[in-house]
């Protein structure tokens, strides 16, 4: 069963326990269950780490650009679910392959993440993932994800 659909931040916050400073996924803009999602962040300057990465010349952090795909993979994790997973699943990051940058994202950038299943077994799914800006890939990734109830 296919879904196609969005989210916004209301719902984001249901599924996903991280918030300001470090919720990076402002709204899914597109999803297919077992497929496929799309996600936006909004870089914005007011972010606290902009005060030191970098003076001068500001750089939203590649780590965190693998955090947002992280977020992103998960949403769509959560959509695999048979239940909606409530507030006792937690979304786990188990692992990164193939993390590249290719160009820098700034302050003023609409981030759209796009991540696709390639693989999913016994509560471990498997991802590929991009971010771009204006369409420019910025970053790639292969994700490997789980959950695990609290």
């Amino acid at each position: 069963m296919s879904t196609s659909s969005s989210e916004d931040i209301h719902k984001i916050m249901e599924i996903l326990p991280h918030r300001y400073p470090f919720l990076l996924i402002d709204k899914v803009l597109d999803y297919k269950v077992g497929e496929s999602l799309q996600a936006l962040k909004n870089v914005t300057i007011n972010e606290p780490f902009f005060q030191g990465h970098f003076p001068g010349r500001p750089v939203f952090p590649g780590v965190l650009i693998l955090e947002a795909i992280a977020q992103a993979s998960a949403m769509l994790a959560s959509k695999g679910l048979e239940e909606d997973p409530g507030e006792n699943v937690i979304f786990l990051f188990a692992g990164i392959d193939k993390a590249r940058f290719k160009k820098p994202v700034e302050p003023g950038d609409q981030l759209i993440i796009d991540v696709r299943q390639t693989n999913y077994k016994r509560k471990i799914w498997k991802y590929s993932a991009e971010a771009s800006v204006d369409g420019n890939l910025s970053a790639s990734a292969d994700i490997i994800f789980t959950y695990r109830n609290y």
